[in-house]
């Protein structure tokens, strides 16, 4: 064949034809890049919040009387037809996942009865009569079975009414919403709470603190420091409406406060009302449900708990979840019986023998008393145990705890023994590792995610994961008012690292950290460790607190962990009896996830809708924002 020549017509010919080819292929491309930037960027666009709390359907009221039974303060996002189209998944998505009511169609769930509205499931005082009264058994968590469940909507009361925002609501709270004049009678002496017209106040007074707990607080100030950040995470055994706690917030400490559901009547249930950390718990046979090293301070006043007894049984579990160096603080019997012992109803012996048994319990948990001065007494235990084993040559019981996880705290029973700390090279050394003073401790890396303690968790996983969540809560503020004191009281029901909550921390909120049991790896500790509190949990079984109590729940991924364990059903309606009318729940999962959740949410009277993720419409996850709508028992309904 004869070679072809550039010069020649038939290559001049090929050329062009080329040119042609190539310029058609970018033009095409140009054009598909233009419009997929211009669809996502369409899809992207977000409703803008509602402004105005009434707009949101109000069901099962009269509606000339739902304005006076909302206080309708703070605005409350809209994510019905008014704020746009809702994105529609569901004629493409068949993903079958454990539901028993798959078949009721889109029937809404029935109200309880009045008598349901402060129902708890799990520390119901009918079925805890069954169970032992010894060790303050039958007050533990005793959860109902699959006969005893039930599947309505816990009723508000009567005129409840959206609670003062914070910090107002330290002080006061609407009588109609936890209609208990109990404690205004049987505290009246000790000044924890008052009645004044359709309110009630919270004076700051308690048992042991008569002059109110913010002067209380002041005397501790003077024998510790509570003003310098070393001290953020505390603990209150037997915390009452949590005044203590409530107080110790402006000093930048957040307390894990906690007392039993007994005849004091809601303690905790006030505690939540006023915005301040709280939930149902009491010390009986089983482990609190935190990890160990948790709190930098533990706390009883006149808490009752018999902390000499059963080996130090009690005492030895607060020595588990007290960080190295951490502080215990008793107050009342017997301290400073010499001054009480009439008012107790004691003899003197008697006091004097108790507290010289609680003293040796301390010393045998190699604990060192700080100072005793008036009603106050004030114990550290050691940042270290290297002098302990000479300690334990003196003191048999309670033993050094063998071959035990500490941090395994759900359904464990306490053990009288002295939990290990990690082993230091030298006694000034913190076992476990030092962390940083508050506020910077909240974005520093956590020692155990520091020291590889957390399987497939370091450094750089967590640098990315703070920097993603500070992403996230941007997108979410440009949906619903995070920034303006709409909401106090936050769960983030699934927490990983705490991420969501250090986010928040520049807010008027406080986060309740959830790690459920189910999760992969336990990162509480490190969510401890960075200044933050939470709790264990199994979202199968309902949450230890009273219904109402959180303006703001946060779910990433919880259903997919938990979709082949339980029925979703029952966890969203744990969810919906726990937020408040007009709270906010925010739920992370895939598509397949959230088309079921929403058609459930439907049937609970919430109004919801499917977002796009932050990163766009392309991306597999979704977000699901939704707002439980306002609605109360009837007022003429009798409590069975």
């Amino acid at each position: 064949m004869p070679k072809e020549y550039p010069a020649s017509p038939k290559a001049q010919q090929l050329q062009e034809s080329k040119k042609q080819r190539l310029t058609y292929i970018l033009v095409v491309t140009a054009l598909c890049i233009a419009f997929y930037v211009l669809g996502a960027w369409q899809n992207t666009t977000l409703p803008k919040p509602v402004g105005n709390s009434a707009d949101i359907t109000r069901v099962g009221c009269d509606p000339t009387t739902a304005t006076a039974q909302s206080s309708g303060s703070g605005s409350v996002p809209s994510f019905g037809p008014g704020s746009g189209e809702a994105l529609d998944f569901d004629a493409h998505h068949r993903l079958t996942i454990n539901d028993t009511d798959a078949g009721a169609g889109l029937q809404p769930f029935p109200a309880c009865s009045l008598n349901f509205s402060e129902y708890t499931p799990c520390e119901d005082r009918t079925r805890g009569r069954r169970f032992d009264r010894t060790m303050l058994v039958y007050r533990e968590r005793h959860c109902p079975g699959k006969d005893e469940q039930i599947r309505c909507l816990i009723p508000a009361p009567p005129g409840y009414m959206t609670p003062f925002k914070w910090p107002k609501s330290r002080d006061y709270a609407y009588f109609n919403n936890i209609p208990h004049k109990e404690l205004s009678i049987e505290k009246a002496v000790q000044n924890w709470i008052q009645v004044e017209g359709d309110k009630f106040r919270f004076p700051g007074g308690g048992t042991m603190f008569p002059r109110g707990a913010d002067a209380y607080i002041d005397d501790i100030n003077k024998l510790i420091s509570l003003s310098d950040g070393t001290i953020r995470t505390a603990v209150d055994t037997g915390c009452g409406v949590a005044s203590w706690g409530a107080y110790l917030l402006k000093r930048n400490i957040i307390a894990m406060s906690f007392a039993p559901r007994d005849t004091h009547e809601a303690q905790v249930q006030f505690a939540l009302e006023r915005g301040v950390p709280a939930i149902i718990g009491v010390m009986g046979k089983h482990r609190l449900p935190y990890p160990s090293r948790a709190f930098d301070m533990a706390h009883c006043s006149r808490c009752l708990i018999p902390w000499y007894e059963h080996d130090g049984l009690y005492l030895a579990e607060v020595d588990r979840i007290l960080r190295p160096g951490g502080y215990w603080i008793l107050s009342g019997p017997p301290i400073n019986w010499k001054t009480y012992y009439k008012g107790w109803e004691r003899t003197k012996d008697d006091l004097k023998q108790e507290q010289g048994k609680i003293e040796d319990v301390a010393r045998s948990l190699c604990w060192k008393k700080v100072v005793e001065k008036r009603d106050l007494a004030i114990w550290q235990k050691p940042k270290n145990h290297l002098e302990c084993a000479n300690i334990k040559k003196t003191y048999k019981t309670p033993h050094i705890c063998k071959s035990d996880n500490p941090d395994a705290a759900w359904y464990r029973q306490m053990e009288a023994c002295v939990t290990p700390l990690p082993e230091v090279s030298n006694q000034g050394e913190v076992a476990g590792g030092a962390v940083e003073k508050w506020p910077e401790r909240a974005f520093k890396v956590p020692p155990r995610i520091r020291r590889g303690m957390i399987p497939g968790l370091d450094a750089k996983k967590f640098d990315e994961d703070s920097k993603l969540w500070e992403k996230r809560v941007a997108y979410y503020k440009r949906i619903i008012p995070i920034a303006e004191n709409r909401y106090r009281n936050v769960m983030d029901m699934n927490a990983n690292m705490g991420g969501f909550a250090a986010s928040l921390v520049k807010y008027p909120v406080w986060v309740m950290n959830v790690v459920p049991v189910n999760s992969d790896r336990d990162t509480l500790g490190a969510i401890y460790e960075r200044g933050f509190i939470g709790t264990y949990q199994d979202w199968c079984e309902a949450f230890s607190t009273y219904p109402r109590t959180y303006d703001l729940l946060h779910a990433d991924n919880l259903f997919s962990i938990y979709q082949d364990r339980c029925d979703i059903t029952d966890i969203l309606l744990e969810m919906d009896r726990i937020l408040r009318p007009e709270g906010t729940a925010i739920i992370r999962d895939t598509v397949d996830v959230l088309t079921k959740v929403q058609a459930i949410t439907k049937r609970m009277r919430w109004e919801s809708r499917i977002m796009d993720h932050e990163d766009g419409p392309f991306n597999p996850e979704k977000v699901l924002m939704a707002v439980k709508t306002y609605w109360t028992a009837k007022a003429s309904e009798e409590q069975n």
